[in-house]
């Protein structure tokens, strides 16, 4: 069992997913605290969290395990990806297959009773990232950003879900719920190239073309820290459209000056140090901006 559970824990990638579900469950919180403010709730229903939750873990756990299908061959290529199930040989492409089917079919009808919205988005994540992002990975640097798009649907996705079947939105809504998805959006171009340019020795062994020059150059590392540039006005919209206080303006704005100093550096440097600083940087920057902005959320 423990050799099992280890396996499915790399088929899933049980550290993303958990991001993803973790990424999920603030924004529904958020979703539902404002239906509170507005006589809407008594309170959270934490039944329907408990099966967003349960349906992001395994849509999300779908997608990855297409993934891991698609690119066994490749996998077995580098060194952070050949001890998969898979590629490793512990597990069949037809075990695999089964698993995600499952995992996805059951994962989308959790969502789906959440509301119809919702399951759709998990649909439309798990066909985006398995069938366009994945094979785009060997052909262009553009991945990135049609990779961006599946990366960013969590924070929406659970926003959507705190509505369960009603159709009670309002104006705001909608803006809360876009900013969630762009400031996630934003965040994954320099956590994708800083992971891209620490394994680029790895990943091309693959064939994988994810720096946006394709390889570790001065534009590749300026257009990283451009993309922390960017965090910084996007990182400040919730407080500027005022379903964020000072709290998440100043904690955004720090730990994103923190994510673009880092960035120059790399631009400076060219070197490996600093993509790792800019990598383990973009891994705290999104939970501790997400976590705070919920508790902003709730303390108004």
């Amino acid at each position: 069992m423990k050799h099992f559970f280890s396996d499915f824990s790399k088929l899933i990638k049980f550290r993303l997913t958990f991001l993803v579900v973790f990424s999920a469950s603030i924004t529904f919180l958020i979703g539902q605290k404002a239906q509170i403010y507005r006589g809407e709730l008594d309170g959270i229903n934490w039944m329907n969290w408990l099966i967003l939750v349960a349906g992001g873990f395994l849509v999300t756990g779908a997608a990855n395990c297409f993934n891991e299908i698609i690119e066994k061959d490749l996998d077995k290529l580098m060194t952070r990806t050949k001890d998969r199930p898979m590629p490793a040989g512990r597990m069949t492409t037809g075990q695999g297959l089964v698993l995600g089917l499952i995992m996805g079919m059951l994962g989308t009808w959790l969502l789906g009773k959440l509301n119809l919205e919702t399951g759709i988005l998990s649909v439309f994540s798990i066909l985006l990232y398995a069938f366009a992002y994945t094979p785009l990975k060997r052909k262009s640097p553009v991945a990135v950003f049609v990779g961006a798009i599946p990366g960013a649907l969590p924070p929406l996705l659970g926003y959507l879900a705190s509505f369960g079947n009603a159709t009670h939105f309002v104006p705001m809504d909608y803006t809360i719920a876009g900013i969630l998805f762009l400031v996630q959006f934003v965040w994954q171009f320099p956590h994708f190239w800083a992971i891209a340019w620490v394994l680029d020795d790895d990943y091309s062994k693959a064939g994988f073309r994810l720096l946006p020059t394709t390889k570790r150059d001065k534009t590749s590392a300026f257009i990283t820290f451009l993309s922390t540039l960017i965090l910084i006005p996007v990182s400040l919209l919730p407080t500027f459209y005022g379903f964020g206080g000072y709290y998440i303006g100043g904690v955004s704005l720090m730990a994103s000056l923190v994510f673009a100093w880092l960035g120059f550096k790399l631009w400076v440097k060219l070197d490996l140090a600093s993509a790792r600083k800019v990598m383990f940087c973009s891994f705290f920057y999104l939970p501790l901006v997400q976590l705070v902005l919920l508790f902003d959320f709730l303390a108004k």
